[in-house]
Order: C-alpha cells, then structure tokens, then sequence
C-alpha cells in the first residue's frame, strides 16, 4: 500500500504548491504582511470577547468582522491566538468570524464533566443557536478538524462548508507513535514539552492553577474516542477543504481517506512541514487556498435518480 500511494503522495505535493501560486498567493502575501490591514479589519480585542452559559459550560468566545459566519476551532492545548493568530486579522476582513474556546481552553474554565468530541459539537451548536446563526462554514485545526466532522456529523444544518487543517475522523488517523504518546500523557512531567502551552493557558486563564487540567482532559479525550464510522463520514454532505502537512502527526493516507470518503472534498499537501508549529504558522499558504475554497459557488446536488 505503502508503495502504491508514494507515487500519489509526491504529485500531491507538487499539486499543493502549484493552487499556492494560483489560487491567490500574491493577494495572500500583502495581506498577511500589512499590520495596518490587519488592525482596521479585526476587531478590538476588549469588545470581541464575550462567554456564553452552555450546556453547564461558561464559554468564551470572540466575534470579529461583519459578513458570512465563519467558525473557528482551535486545536489541543491551544488557544484563539495559538492557532489562528496568523490569519484571524484576514478572515475578519470579509467574514463574520466567530472564534471559540472549548472546555478547559484558554479563557473557558474546565468543568466536571468529561470532554469529547461529541459534546464539544454539541456545545459548538448551542453556542451557534444562542448568537441566532442557523448556518456557518467552519475552519478547523487539528481538535477543532475533528470537532468540525463532529458538528458535520450531529448538527448537518449549521455546517455549510468545512476546512480541515491537520484533523483526523478517527484514532486511526494518528502515526502509531503520536497516539502512544497522547495514550500516556503524565501531566507531571508535561514542563518538558509542553511549556509554551503551559505559559500561554495561564497568562489567559480565568483559573491559571487549573493546569495541567487541559493535559489530563486531552488524554482523557483520545483514549475514549471511537471515532466516527466512514458512512458517518460520506453522509456528510458539506464540502470539505482537507489540509495536512507531509510530517504531520496524522497521517497522509487518513486524509487522502477522509477525501475520499466524502462526496464533495479537496485535499492539498503542504511539503516541510509538521503539525504544529508549521501547520498554524503558514498563513500565506492557508490563506491562498481556504477564503477561495469557502467563496467558491456550492457544488450541485444530484436529483433524484441520478439527474
């Protein structure tokens, strides 16, 4: 198998870096590069934040831009900045962005409940009913990728497209190495690894002692997730975006699946680079493709009997 995709994997590669030149990298470039774009587009940080009581939880969340509501779902360990502070300020230029944080996230306290990727859905859709939206596209990193399916999947209404970025259906998607090693998290001795997520959760937290409760929720997450089942996946009827990078922690023949499997789905490739930092780092790539995934016009639906 291994032999039969290498050929396969090494076109998509070259595939991925050719939509970044023509799928608007040179638009892509001065808008990342110009901080006074930026500022004007994004919303003040003081008035975007706000928390929701949902489903027991006091969630934090930020509003930013006017336009077509557009969701996004940070990944493990992780916060708003940590995962979309290259390309929120763009997003927000054209788009009503709405930016979350799930339970025992940056400025979401933990609470006594377990955490899964099918109660984050379902937070994720409260959220969505209380701020009055009934339909929204959704960009996902790596967690926030499978919650995304996961609302795909529970809540089909809300999701009218999806972008994947480093995101997996199942445990299977992992390299057998990377799902070890999340298995076995010892939040005792995550200084050693995990000191950046560490600083940034307490310099935001509304209960900086709570870590290492987000180290302990993620293992607790992994080690119960069944996953979802690939005719949960081609039910999905909303056109996806997958995204991974050639070293990332899922693997290139889980994604190539997950494209596969759904009716209306892309895939890119990005070549040097791992799933975190690279993956949250490459806003020029991510921005050349994701906005002219999400602007262009919805595939249509297949009739009745094929016509």
């Amino acid at each position: 198998m291994k032999t039969q995709l290498a050929p396969l994997f090494g076109l998509l590669l070259a595939v991925s870096l050719v939509m970044g030149c023509a799928s608007g990298g040179a638009p892509a470039r001065s808008q990342t590069g110009d901080t006074s774009t930026h500022a004007a587009c994004a919303a003040d940080k003081a008035t975007a934040g706000r928390h929701a009581t949902v489903n027991g939880l006091r969630m934090y969340y930020e509003i930013h831009g006017t336009g077509r509501p557009l969701v996004l779902l940070h990944g493990a360990l992780t916060t708003i900045e940590t995962s979309f502070g290259k390309v929120l300020p763009t997003l927000a230029c054209t788009r009503r962005v709405i930016a979350i944080e799930q339970q025992a996230h940056g400025r979401t306290a933990d609470i006594d409940r377990p955490l899964t990727y099918e109660q984050m859905a379902d937070d994720v859709g409260e959220l969505l009913r209380q701020l009055g939206i009934r339909e929204a596209d959704f960009f996902g990193y790596s967690m926030g990728g499978a919650t995304a399916m996961q609302v795909a999947v529970r809540h089909p209404i809300l999701v009218r497209k999806m972008a994947v970025v480093s995101g997996a259906y199942s445990n299977d998607g992992y390299k057998p190495e990377v799902l070890g090693f999340l298995r076995a998290m010892d939040p005792g001795n995550s200084e050693s690894w995990a000191k950046e997520f560490r600083e940034e959760f307490q310099r935001v937290a509304p209960r900086p002692e709570q870590w290492p409760a987000p180290i302990a929720r993620i293992k607790e997450l992994v080690s119960a997730y069944r996953g979802l089942r690939p005719d949960q996946m081609r039910a999905i009827k909303a056109p996806a975006l997958f995204i991974v990078g050639d070293d990332d922690v899922i693997t290139l023949a889980h994604t190539l699946e997950m494209s596969r499997l759904l009716p209306h789905a892309q895939l890119a490739v990005f070549p040097g680079s791992n799933h975190y930092p690279d993956m949250v780092n490459r806003s020029e790539w991510l921005l050349s493709m994701i906005p002219p995934f999400l602007d262009a016009p919805m595939p249509e639906q297949k009739k009745p009997g094929g016509r």
